[in-house]
């Protein structure tokens, strides 16, 4: 047996290894150097195995994801991890060049650009109390981490010879911690409850061995309609062993000017283990201590991380591959890992604290669906991969909407007026037309009806420009005059030209939405409104372009949200076709679609440029698709700390790499339909949660052989490149076979344009304006 896999003994057989309250194992293993823990993890026993939380922590060449190496499993309500600094709007709690860590977080940070909210950090330390994260910092070396989804570890250096030893692993809203401590009279736990700056409360309990106490910070508070006055992160911290002194520090509960918190203190023997239970709430306190009686009822560390590699192992399992290196099946596998990280749970069994009425609910709820991002391709990803989870996350955002006045596009968890456009509509909409049924259809329709009818409070009044704060609720801003114009004026509202591209995608999903519910009319309407995208595009050049009031073009820099014209003439989800011939056709479709590839104007790194990869495919040249995505495959993504370009953004990066690395995206998510690739590997494998199994062939592959030569599904030939949800959930197999040279597959394929026509006071209606 390896010592890394000392962990997964029965618990009946970890019955005859204690010895003087210490199990035998854990203390084998905790003699092994992390270097030798390392080397017997590289026996790679499943899937688990092959993650590496490194990916994204770091920057380099390929870029930088923001990512964190966290402890916790599939949609956790609260994530692990070291922290090398303090985590706030641009900076997450780990990166991989720090060289010192200040405490161990249980962060809701979902992403890089978000804020943090209700979070807790626990401090090992030794001889003194150190309370400022400089004072408290430790140093440390990659050699002696070991990271893992169901674990991690870290030796810190206290003083020369003084070695402080930190295991974590987790469940669902609580943490276990062994703290290998040297031997000291003044062996110390510290909790921070809050930071300088903020309110917070701690409190000691020497009797039940426990530390209480809440955090009410929302560092995106500012960014969104709701003041929230009931909303604390509480936390339960219990100590397997009596304290031999314990303490508070800051003033408990108005706004400090130092940290707020508590700490216990023990005498140790050198290595000896003092073992911790962390649980955590949005609701109290004594909701907190139930989490913790629920998910970690015993004191049995390896218990605990047996049943969340389990977890993992049940959700990543489901993913197999042949033909790929070791480094490859990292990144697949790490891909996996931080797709299924979010949106996370957000509430505890039967109750959720809800953000948007400041109340506590019955139900079930979700937070952190970055949904400008993930609406392209992670939340896609989710339904065929966790379908389980897909009713309540919708369901989440309608509870949202009854509860606050409309459905969010960046939770965090409450409105943070993030992004544009309300693509919780795609996020409908493709639940729709996939069949979940387990949520309100007509709430769903009221939702989405509202988004696309209804302005924001002062929409005539404000830019709603990114970030502003202090705002009602952003919903479609500009909509008043999209409704009357046809597309949203850049001398009115902020980022004009992407709001009416993205508004018209949304558009589109209302119309089909309203399409399954039988509602023609509505229908009709909205798919009409789905093609104002055509009022911005300037015939003279050739590409999309922000319009004034008064219908006059508006610079060519103008009305973008984080790109330009090159990288939002591509945005037409909806109606590529349609894209095709206001452009004047396949050859100069195809030829502009050249110059924005070789002039560097696809930037992957962020969302909007996702799917242009796939473009080609609507316009007759395939081939270029499949080398396309290769090389951006290629370029963008790496078995390295850096080998993230870019925000993964909860899971986007990481899901369009898992897409394509099948052969496959979902161009236009609320179609049901995915457009074929290239895929990397001989041989890939989804298990549905059907009981079926889709499978993905192709013969002859490598990375010269990148191109499709001829294509079956269940054995009939496919001369589209196109397949369905269907076809993927009815455990279909497809198989290709590739070469090394373009071919003519699928280059006769010619979908239609979408019907309809703009709706709103046409460009060349407005000489009285």
């Amino acid at each position: 047996m390896a010592a890394h896999d000392l962990y997964r003994i029965k618990p009946t057989l970890k019955l005859h290894l204690l010895t003087n309250g210490f199990i035998l194992g854990y203390v084998l293993i905790s003699c092994l150097s992390a270097q030798a823990q390392q080397h017997a993890f590289a026996q790679k026993n499943d899937a688990v195995d092959w993650v590496n939380p490194y990916i994204g922590t770091g920057s380099g060449p390929i870029g930088y994801g923001g990512t964190m190496p966290f402890v916790t499993p599939p949609f956790g309500m609260t994530d692990w991890t070291p922290q090398t600094r303090q985590n706030r709007l641009s900076i997450v709690s780990y990166n991989y060049a720090d060289k010192t860590i200040s405490g161990f977080i249980g962060t809701h940070q979902p992403a890089i650009w978000m804020g943090d909210y209700g979070y807790v950090t626990l401090v090992p330390e030794v001889d003194s109390l150190k309370i400022t994260s400089q004072e408290r910092a430790l140093p440390f070396s990659h050699s002696d981490e070991v990271v893992h989804p169901d674990y991690y570890a870290v030796t810190e250096q206290a003083a020369p010879a003084r070695p402080l030893r930190t295991e974590m692993t987790a469940t669902a809203r609580c943490a276990y911690m062994r703290l290998t401590f040297p031997a000291s009279n003044k062996a110390i736990l510290m909790v921070e409850a809050s930071r300088p700056g903020f309110a917070g409360f701690a409190k000691v309990d020497p009797a039940k061995h426990e530390i209480v106490g809440y955090n009410p910070a929302r560092t995106d508070a500012n960014l969104g309609p709701l003041k929230l006055p009931h909303f604390k992160g509480y936390f339960v911290v219990q100590f397997r062993k009596a304290f031999a002194a314990s303490g508070t520090f800051g003033p408990n509960g108005p706004i400090s000017a130092q940290s707020i918190g508590a700490y216990a203190q023990f005498v140790t023997r050198d290595r000896e283990v003092i073992e911790v239970r962390v649980g955590t709430s949005f609701i109290s306190v004594e909701q907190a201590r139930e989490n913790l009686a629920k998910e970690i009822p015993i004191w049995d560390f390896d218990e605990v991380r047996a049943q969340l590699h389990r977890e993992w192992l049940n959700k990543l399992d489901r993913v197999t591959l042949d033909g790929a290196s070791q480094d490859q099946r990292h990144i697949v596998y790490t891909a996996l890992y931080h797709a299924l990280l979010y949106p996370r749970i957000f509430s505890e069994y039967g109750h959720y604290y809800s953000a948007f009425d400041d109340q506590v609910h019955t139900g079930e709820s979700y937070t952190a669906y970055s949904i400008w991002d993930t609406f392209r391709a992670e939340f896609s990803l989710l339904t065929l991969l966790a379908p389980e989870r897909i009713n309540g996350m919708i369901t989440a955002l309608l509870q949202n909407y009854k509860e606050g006045g409309w459905m969010p596009k960046w939770p965090n968890p409450s409105y943070t007026n993030i992004m544009i456009g309300t693509h919780a509509d795609s996020l409908v909409a493709e639940a729709m037309r996939k069949g979940f049924k387990g949520f309100d259809y007509n709430v769903a329709w009221d939702a989405v009806y509202k988004d696309a009818m209804t302005p924001p409070d002062g929409d005539t009044t404000r830019r709603w420009s990114d970030r502003e704060p202090d705002t009602p609720y952003e919903a479609r801003g500009g909509l008043t005059y999209l409704k009357r114009l046809g597309y949203v004026p850049a001398d009115k509202t902020a980022e004009s030209a992407s709001r009416t591209l993205e508004d018209s995608y949304d558009d589109w999903c209302v119309s089909q939405i309203a399409r399954m519910l039988g509602k023609t009319r509505d229908a009709d309407y909205f798919q009409n409104r789905a093609h104002d995208y055509e009022n911005i595009f300037n015939n003279s050049t050739g590409f999309m372009q922000a319009r004034n009031s008064d219908g006059s073009w508006a610079a060519p820099d103008a009305g973008w949200t984080e790109g330009n014209t090159w990288v939002y003439t591509w945005a037409v989800m909806q109606d590529i076709p349609g894209l095709m011939k206001l452009m004047g056709g396949k050859d100069i479709y195809n030829a502009r679609l050249d110059q924005h590839f070789t002039g560097g104007h696809n930037i992957h790194k962020n969302e909007p440029s996702h799917h242009y990869g796939y473009l080609y495919d609507y316009s007759g040249e395939p081939w270029k698709t499949q080398a396309k995505v290769r090389e951006i495959a290629n370029a963008e993504y790496a078995n390295l700390p850096a080998g993230l370009d870019g925000d993964d953004d909860c899971g986007q990066m990481s899901a369009w790499y898992l897409f394509t690395a099948l052969g496959f995206y979902p161009v236009t998510p609320a179609s049901g339909n995915y457009m074929i690739g290239s895929p990397i590997f001989s041989r890939m494998s989804m298990r549905l949660a059907n009981g079926r199994q889709f499978t993905i062939i192709a013969d002859n592959n490598s990375d010269a052989n990148r191109y499709i030569q001829s294509a079956t599904l269940n054995g009939k030939p496919l001369n589209k490149p196109v397949i369905t949800y269907e076809d993927i959930m009815s455990g279909s197999m497809l198989h290709l076979q590739m070469g090394s040279s373009p071919s003519q597959w699928a280059a006769q394929w010619s979908p239609s344009p979408l019907p309809g026509s703009p709706i709103g006071l046409k460009p060349n209606q407005m000489a009285a304006h």
